[in-house]
């Protein structure tokens, strides 16, 4: 059996236990459903009416939506409607801007496509590559390109499109963060940081704008592509599958209005739980879930962290042993 086949057959035992727990999530539901069977959202807006039940034409704004799991959501929200009457207003069909470099450009762009197209209603905020490697081996500038694309790139659109929600009292704002900002791994010492960012950033400014009808909304998505991956990297992020940009954008979308966390498939609900903290809930049902399940997803987290310290371990002892092979061939 070669080594990746012998992990692949430890992580599949620890799989087990991802199927279990799944049942116990829906009895759990059941449960606090059934005690809460008025349950009314928590996300309402300042006249006490459920937010957005019915979503009208939108005008939209999305950044990084030129690929990937950007692409995939200005896809499912039809944007592209709205994107060819953004490229009317360019100057030429070559014309860019990064919005992470300059606040300045940002602010600018952002205005004249408000002047000319209307307000903003819902802003989400994609723009961000995914990247992995050993923290000896990642170059220091990589460190802060990172958080500039993804933390800086979703400050700056949202700091330009802010006033203008507050003036109409309405608006939506969406941070793509990742399982990656959830949970710090293996090879993600320079991305993970700048996705955690973006949760501070999303708690911090639901404070802020709730009163004004405003309300933010932070997807956790998991990993769409694991070519690339250190080994290491790319058997843990194996254990909870790998989703396409399609499946993720379509689970966004549907649950962007009336929520504050958006998880992708069993774990990503596993890991909301166990980190939410001080973050807003959505709902009566979502806190009694948050409040019955936390023992147990910490239990089973318990298990999956002790399969990943493994997972590392023996990847450094079959490189320790293929070098000293090598020495003495």
């Amino acid at each position: 059996m070669s080594y990746e086949e012998g992990l692949s057959s430890t992580i599949t035992d620890w799989l087990f236990f991802n199927s279990w727990w799944l049942l116990y999530q829906f009895i759990i539901t059941y449960i606090c459903c059934t005690l809460t069977p008025g349950a009314q959202p928590l996300y309402l807006t300042s006249e006490g009416m459920p937010l957005l039940s019915h979503l009208p034409p939108l005008n939209l704004q999305v950044t990084g939506g030129s690929s990937g799991i950007g692409k995939s959501i200005a896809m499912e929200l039809n944007w592209f409607k709205w994107k060819k009457k953004v490229e009317k207003c360019a100057i030429n069909d070559k014309q860019v801007f990064d919005v992470s470099k300059d606040y300045g450009q940002v602010e600018s762009v952002i205005k004249q496509c408000q002047e000319k197209l209307g307000p903003v209603d819902m802003l989400v905020n994609c723009a961000g590559p995914s990247f992995s490697g050993k923290f000896e081996e990642v170059e220091v500038e990589r460190f802060r390109s990172l958080m500039e694309v993804n933390y800086l790139g979703s400050v700056y659109p949202t700091r330009a499109v802010i006033a203008t929600m507050k003036e109409r009292r309405m608006g939506r704002i969406m941070f793509v963060s990742s399982q990656a900002g959830q949970i710090g791994l293996f090879g993600y010492t320079a991305y993970s940081p700048s996705k955690f960012a973006l949760c501070g950033l999303a708690e911090s400014l639901q404070m802020e704008m709730k009163p004004c009808n405003i309300y933010v909304t932070v997807a956790y998505p998991p990993d769409t592509d694991t070519s690339g991956l250190p080994l290491e990297t790319r058997l843990i992020s194996e254990t909870s599958g790998v989703t396409q940009p399609d499946q993720v954008a379509k689970i966004v979308v549907k649950d962007a209005v009336g929520n504050f966390n958006i998880s992708v498939g069993p774990d990503g609900y596993m890991l909301s739980a166990l980190t939410c903290g001080m973050s807003p809930v959505t709902s009566i049902t979502e806190g009694l879930q948050q409040i019955v399940t936390m023992g147990l997803f910490r239990t089973v987290a318990l298990f999956y962290l002790g399969s990943f310290d493994s997972i590392v371990r023996r990847c450094m002892i079959e490189r320790e042993q293929s070098k000293a092979a090598d020495k003495r061939e």
